[in-house]
């Protein structure tokens, strides 16, 4: 049996069921008793990012051989557990890298251009003609340059823009940094020296809050953040504060600290634009990682090794 607790689906799936039953709840990630009954026959469990996939699951999936991961953030699942209950964690990293990019340039526009602002504004009557400003000749600084930083920088080559780049990780030959103009410096560089800004980076102990007040105040007056990485990057009441009192000049936020959130926090502000968690969401992007999960879990099935898995474990072993 294949478990479904989040909203994933496709034609992939639906020819899948007609050999395999599939359990296809999208809320089913918010019924954690729910979620721990299907298990015990699943062999099988596919996730988007609400879904927590931690000991708890595992233990309460004894014939579990594959957990599909529909994205590329991993900070849902618990690696070190599947790889002790001999679980395949299957994820295409990177495969939605250039919608998120996209959505990172386009999120980035609409903001220096003020579109929404001045969407509303003329919907209501107005003719405000106030000039915005260009992303052109400016300097792009990117907390993380994995791929969908790397997507972003390649989108950006037509922009005429110097691009700063902050990864610990990070692994780049000479070759791409000379292609996409980045050079590798310090986060304190990015910060301080950055026109725009965009997080990439996942949430661990070391980034969470990494844009804080601190941060927030070494920043250039006109800077905008976009935050398309997770939520957890940000201190989101010092970001609000640094709005509202224009330390920074406007955010864009694709992610939050809680989703959906709890709060109405940033919504009256004209220079904040929000969108509900979809830089990866793409039909394109959806269509391929949807093949890859079909696939992997047609593998798993057959005692195949998997071709995407995250873990150590890279076919199921019980």
């Amino acid at each position: 049996m294949i478990v479904i607790s989040e909203d994933v689906w496709s034609e992939g799936f639906a020819n899948l069921a007609k050999t395999q039953t599939i359990i296809h709840e999208p809320d089913l990630w918010n019924r954690r008793e729910d979620l721990k009954a299907l298990l015990k026959n699943a062999t099988a469990l596919i996730v988007r990012n609400r879904t927590q996939v931690n000991e708890e699951i595992f233990a309460a999936a004894p014939n579990l051989r594959i957990v599909g991961r529909a994205g590329v953030g991993l900070d849902n699942i618990d690696l070190n557990s599947a790889d002790a209950h001999g679980v395949v964690v299957s994820a295409a990293l990177g495969i939605n890298a250039v919608a998120v990019g996209e959505l990172t340039l386009g999120l980035a526009l609409a903001l220096l251009r003020r579109v929404t602002e001045l969407d509303q504004s003329t919907r209501n009557g107005a003719w405000d003609r106030r000039a915005g400003s260009e992303i052109s000749g400016k300097t792009w600084g990117m907390l993380g340059f994995g791929a969908t930083a790397r997507a972003l920088a390649r989108l950006l080559k037509g922009f005429d823009v110097k691009v700063l780049a902050y990864d610990p990780f990070a692994k780049i030959d000479d070759s791409f940094t000379k292609e996409v103009n980045v050079s590798l410096v310090s986060s304190d560089e990015v910060i301080s020296h950055s026109d725009l800004i965009s997080l990439h980076m996942p949430a661990t102990p070391e980034t969470t809050k990494m844009i804080n007040g601190t941060t927030l105040s070494a920043m250039k007056p006109h800077a905008v953040i976009v935050n398309v990485g997770r939520g957890e990057l940000i201190d989101e009441e010092a970001l609000e504060d640094a709005l509202v009192r224009k330390v920074i000049a406007g955010a864009a936020l694709d992610v939050r600290a809680t989703e959906p959130p709890k709060d109405s926090r940033f919504t009256s502000l004209s220079n904040v634009i929000l969108t509900p968690h979809i830089a990866g969401i793409t039909a394109e992007s959806q269509a391929k990682i949807n093949e890859v999960l079909v696939s992997e879990v047609e593998r798993s099935l057959k005692g195949a090794p998997s071709q995407y898995a995250v873990g150590v474990v890279k076919e199921f072993k019980k």
